[in-house]
């Protein structure tokens, strides 16, 4: 009854999620059918996960690819790529309502084929400057002394991020919208079309980068440029013949509720205000006032405004009503919950395996260890599914929350086992002189664990989160001394060993919000809340660029871990203050 009532609220189509019965029931009618497989092949499902396997793939090789394209340009420096990643982060934080509000107020194909173009056409022209680049690029350095590169740098990073843009406007609308119309919004159909989605995902996170990296690698970077601007032109149209033939043969597609205009809004909210202090009870309409000359004359002016002024209103008051929408559905904890967990230096980026490579661990160790890592974030995908379909949905939050947790206490036992390179030293300037020597002396026995990159004991760890993985750790540690061993690997392992298998729990986790968003969320606010949770996301993610650059040296990571795990701690605590109100909710209305 109370999902009716948000419905009608927020102008969007009333729904009613189908029982595990009825699924499993339709199922083995399915099953009895022959030829099933071919109907299998050729149904929306299928489709959608050959068009998404492409796009992911393709979203994974650009961005490995992109960030190794910086640093090569840049001179094996890493301020392009930071820039890069502060740009698009920033982009997502203040555009994601607006490409939200966009996915909800145009129609399901034409917002699928024009984020599909734009992403793949913004992709292949900066391909193709790239390869001018690397091509001539002594020449074009010579060119307006040197403003010519500076030009080239700013329009590779600016269509990059574009092409950014266009995916997140993609993946919202066909992970968040399309996926649970075509599930018909069977909860069991839904979460399994979700786990296969994220399995694609961890696959092609793995198999991608290292894809490219052998073309990069082998040929030259023009050849890998030219690989992926031939990659992204055969899926935009293999991409957009699928998803036109799923729109096709799934007519609830076609079918989208209204989106109230925000000046329709705004007159509504007026005319509620006023008829609610003019008594309780709706009044008929009423002669002319002073109020509704105040209201009337307050909207002939915005009217009169230029056209400018007038679009830049438009922009601000849907930013603030998208992230007002956001903040109360009911599973705003819930997805709030999800946007700490990005403030973590606990994944397989760059900033661990550059502390890794560190502490004495080989490039082909990592690429093993990202391989298990791959595993057990499928072995979450799993475990979603079967908990979900035993416990229910927010339960399975819940036993994902407190596996991940778990499992994160060994990253903390990591920052204080033998090995451990952390000296708190480096942080306390202003000491005395007798506190500091002792300081010193314990320093210099953890320095042994500790393998300093060329430029002395103060480098840096990687200051990004861009998608360089193992496969050009060599480009970035070119110095690192090798075939040394550490005194101890005791913090190393139990370090990957918690970042490992949280991955479990971490992936159950976001399926799970992923699912409650797709769920409890109208149709009509679908994109702009996602939106705003996709900007939420990146501003989590911009804080954890200002932890690594506070704290940049090896020796500081074991404090970035605690941080970290304070974060994800705060964000779990969220979910389960969304899951008590939920079950709360839930006996009431029974």
């Amino acid at each position: 009854m109370s999902q009716r009532a948000d419905a009608s609220q927020c102008g969007g189509v009333v729904v009613e999620f189908e029982s595990d019965d009825i699924r499993d029931a339709r199922a083995d009618k399915d099953r009895s059918i022959p030829g099933s497989a071919l109907i299998y092949l050729k149904g929306p499902k299928f489709l959608i996960y050959v068009s998404g396997a492409l796009s992911m793939w393709g979203d994974r090789m650009w961005h490995f690819a992109i960030s190794v394209f910086l640093i090569e340009l840049y001179g094996h420096n890493l301020l392009l790529t930071a820039v890069f990643g502060l740009v698009v982060a920033g982009s997502v934080l203040l555009l994601g309502a607006l490409i939200g509000d966009w996915v909800d107020r145009n129609p399901r194909n034409k917002v699928a084929h024009a984020s599909l173009f734009i992403q793949n056409i913004s992709v292949t022209v900066c391909s193709i400057v790239l390869m001018l680049v690397f091509s001539y690029k002594q020449r074009i350095e010579q060119i307006w002394d040197g403003w010519l590169t500076v030009v080239c740098y700013t329009v590779v990073i600016v269509l990059a991020d574009v092409a950014n843009l266009a995916s997140t406007a993609l993946t919202i609308a066909i992970q968040r919208d399309w996926i649970v119309v075509i599930t018909g919004y069977n909860r069991g159909h839904l979460a399994g079309m979700n786990a296969t989605m994220r399995r694609i995902d961890q696959v092609t996170n793995i198999l991608a980068p290292l894809a490219v990296g052998q073309v990069m690698t082998l040929a030259s970077n023009v050849v890998g440029c030219g690989f992926i601007l031939g990659w992204n032109l055969v899926s935009l149209i293999v991409e957009f013949f699928f998803l036109s033939r799923v729109y096709r043969i799934v007519p609830a597609l076609s079918v989208k509720p209204p989106v109230v205009d925000v000046d329709q809004t705004y007159l509504q909210k007026i005319e509620r205000r006023r008829s609610q202090g003019m008594g309780r009870s709706v009044a008929p309409p009423q002669p002319l006032t002073e109020g509704n000359c105040n209201s009337r004359v307050h909207l002939k002016e915005i009217t009169n405004l230029p056209l400018c002024f007038r679009r830049f209103r438009w922009l601000v008051s849907t930013c603030k009503d998208g992230w007002r929408a956001y903040y109360r559905q009911p599973v705003f904890l819930a997805g709030m919950g999800l946007a700490f967990l990005y403030t973590t230096v606990l994944g397989f980026d760059c900033i661990t395996t550059g502390y890794a490579y560190t502490q004495g661990i080989s490039g082909s160790l990592l690429s093993l260890l990202m391989g298990v890592s791959a595993i057990t974030g499928l072995m979450g995908t799993v475990m979603f599914t079967r908990l979900r379909k035993t416990y229910g949905l927010v339960n399975t939050g819940i036993i994902s929350s407190c596996l991940h947790l778990g499992c994160l206490l060994l990253c903390v036992c990591s920052v204080f086992a033998p090995g451990s390179p952390m000296d708190l030293s480096l942080l306390m300037p202003y000491i005395t002189s007798n506190s500091s020597a002792e300081l010193d002396g314990m320093a210099g026995q953890r320095q042994k664990h500790t393998y300093p990159l060329t430029g002395g004991s103060n480098q840096p760890l990687l200051p990004d989160r861009s998608s360089i993985h193992w496969t050009n750790n060599t480009v970035l540690f070119d110095n690192v001394p090798s075939g040394t061993a550490p005194e101890s690997y005791i913090s190393i392992i139990l370090l990957f060993l918690g970042v490992i298998t949280a991955r479990i729990g971490l992936w159950s986790f976001d399926l799970t919000v992923t699912q409650l968003l797709q769920e409890n969320i109208c149709e009509s606010e679908r994109g702009v809340v996602n939106g705003v949770q996709s900007s939420m996301n990146y501003l989590m993610d911009l804080l954890h660029f200002i932890m690594v650059i506070s704290a940049p040296q090896p020796q500081h990571f074991g404090i970035l871990v605690i941080i970290s795990v304070l974060f994800i701690t705060t964000g779990h605590t969220m979910y389960f203050l969304y899951a008590h109100k939920a079950k709360r909710k839930r006996r009431l209305d029974t």
